[in-house]
């Protein structure tokens, strides 16, 4: 087989990033291997671009998708969901009971596994990895998880069990063994403060998934390399042993025309990120386009009711009336992201129609603005009480098309007499400013999880808290979610939330939000978990 690659005179590449391009773009698989595409090779190294650099690796502080995205494939978890059914299926367990009242869960574990310094996966090491993230440790800077609710504590019954307890019902507890935030790591690991999983500190944080970090360049580039000891992947993965490929070589590029550029040039062969602008070019020259929901709390404008310019209700119903979601899409996006109807995804759990309260009717917000006593300034923008309507809102740098996204909304919202702001997201003051409700008034959120307590995750005052609010009817309601073991009354918490949210106006749901993936035609077994971060243990690369 004889690969090879022509640089595109138009890709203008960093020399840092050409260098890597060039030393490690698409190591061919072997030599004489099948070219049948149902046949698997095993070998090679993929080149993968990434457009953010991670800041993370702890498991409960990395939603972040660049941080997930290594943690999905250098930790194993006691549970899979599987991405197509959202079933619960076996991984470092083999088996489980639950108690009735959803306080006691009981798993089995298998025997063979090991994290990949070699210690065994027991039930002491689980036990830790759990007590860790169930309680968190202050001291250390370790958070508490928020899949992980009403954790009371656990005991190691023998060798290969496990048991939890908990302080109240915890049904979510079984789905949150399968997220990334429960991805299991080693003893001496976890011993680690919260500094020692930043940036720079990848190649010590030891899992127990089929690949390890190496090589790391802080910022710019690590790699995937393949345990050939590993031989635990869930019993539905269509690659039962080592990962096919020898190696992942990731490349942190922000720039969209380099990512795109290197892929279609054949310099890469599988890149996060493609922007919507960016779709029609890649399909166009053949390459392959995957977009898997991420299932959870939609694109959306957080509306913060403690905000004095937010408090009455009239004007955030206003807000939500101005802004016509469907605009944003059309413009800006394609079909991978279909127009919001709720304040979760119509793929997540739980999911219930609440079109009716977001219509877009401009004649209702201007209406709403008079009666709450906002009138037309001379420049347009309405006042009252010698007070501009004048809101703040930072770009969000992981959402697509933030900057441009919010633009758009802001001139919706100037059309009713509204002026929005604009902030950029690197802002220096962003970190503290964005947690104050009275200097960020909106806040751009989203939150991918398959599972009810989602909700919980985004909106709880103890949790990621988007709203910055202090309503405890909605923790009330959210604390139903998170604590009721019988399922359909969970799902019945899970809409009544939503229809709070929706009657309140504290959000403005924009859109599903997805994550859009390219790879080139020879690169096969591409699969993604529930919420759409790449597993690359079945990725191979065929010949061509």
């Amino acid at each position: 087989m004889n690969r090879r690659f022509v640089r595109a005179a138009a890709v203008a590449l960093p020399l840092v990033m050409a260098a890597g391009l060039a030393a490690c773009a698409s190591s061919p698989a072997p030599a004489g291997a099948p070219t049948d595409a149902g046949s698997p090779v095993t070998g090679g190294t993929l080149t993968y671009l990434e457009h953010q650099t991670y800041t993370n690796l702890y498991p409960p502080q990395a939603g972040f998708y660049p941080n997930g995205g290594i943690v999905n494939n250098i930790t194993a978890r006691l549970t899979w969901q599987n991405p197509e059914t959202l079933a619960i299926e076996p991984w470092i367990a083999t088996d489980w009971k639950v108690n009735a009242e959803a306080t006691e869960y009981t798993f089995d574990l298998r025997k063979d596994a090991t994290f990949a310094d070699g210690t065994p996966i027991d039930a002491a090491a689980v036990k830790k990895n759990f007590d860790t993230y169930g309680l968190g440790d202050p001291a250390r800077g370790l958070t508490v998880s928020e899949a992980i609710n009403n954790y009371a504590g656990s005991e190691v019954v023998d060798a290969d069990t496990v048991r939890f307890r908990f302080s109240a019902p915890a049904p979510g507890f079984l789905q949150a063994t399968s997220t990334i935030n429960s991805g299991l790591l080693s003893s001496k690991t976890l011993d680690g403060k919260i500094e020692d999983f930043g940036a720079g500190n990848a190649e010590h944080v030891i899992g127990s998934g089929p690949f390890t970090v190496t090589g790391e360049k802080v910022g710019t580039e690590y790699t995937l390399t393949a345990r050939k000891d590993y031989t635990w992947a869930p019993k539905s993965a269509d690659n039962q042993g080592r990962p096919y490929l020898d190696a992942v070589h990731v490349l942190v590029t922000p720039e969209d025309s380099v990512r795109i550029g290197s892929l279609l040039s054949g310099q890469a062969d599988y890149v996060r990120y493609v922007q919507a602008f960016d779709e029609a070019r890649v399909e166009q020259a053949g390459f392959t386009l995957h977009a898997p929901q991420t299932r959870g709390v939609n694109n959306s404008l957080a509306l913060r009711p403690d905000n004095p310019l937010l408090s009455d209700i009239r004007v955030r119903q206003a807000l939500v009336a101005a802004v016509d979601a469907k605009e944003v899409v059309d413009t800006l996006f394609t079909k991978n992201y279909p127009v919001a109807t709720s304040v979760l995804s119509s793929k997540a759990l739980g999911y219930k129609d609440e079109s009716s309260h977001y219509a877009h009717d401009v004649k209702k917000a201007e209406s709403l603005l008079d009666d709450a006593g906002w009138k037309p300034g001379s420049d347009g923008i309405r006042e009252k009480d010698g007070q501009r309507l004048s809101l703040s809102v930072f770009e969000s740098l992981p959402q697509p098309q933030s900057k441009q996204t919010l633009e758009l909304v802001a001139q919706q919202l100037k059309k009713v007499g509204v002026e929005l702001k604009v902030k950029p997201g690197d802002a220096g003051s962003r970190a503290a400013d964005i947690r104050d409700a009275q200097k960020t008034p909106i806040s751009h959120e989203m939150v991918g999880r398959a599972d009810l307590d989602v909700i919980k995750s985004e909106y709880f005052s103890k949790n990621r808290d988007v709203l910055v609010s202090s309503d405890q009817e909605l923790d009330r309601l959210l604390t139903v979610v998170a604590s009721e073991a019988d399922p359909d009354k969970r799902i019945a918490a899970s809409q009544a939330v939503q229809d709070y949210l929706a009657k309140q106006a504290y959000v403005i749901p924009l859109f599903e939000e997805p994550q859009v993936y390219g790879t080139a035609p020879y690169v096969r077994g591409v699969a993604y978990e529930s919420v759409g971060r790449p597993s690359f243990a079945g990725v191979w690369l065929q010949e061509h």
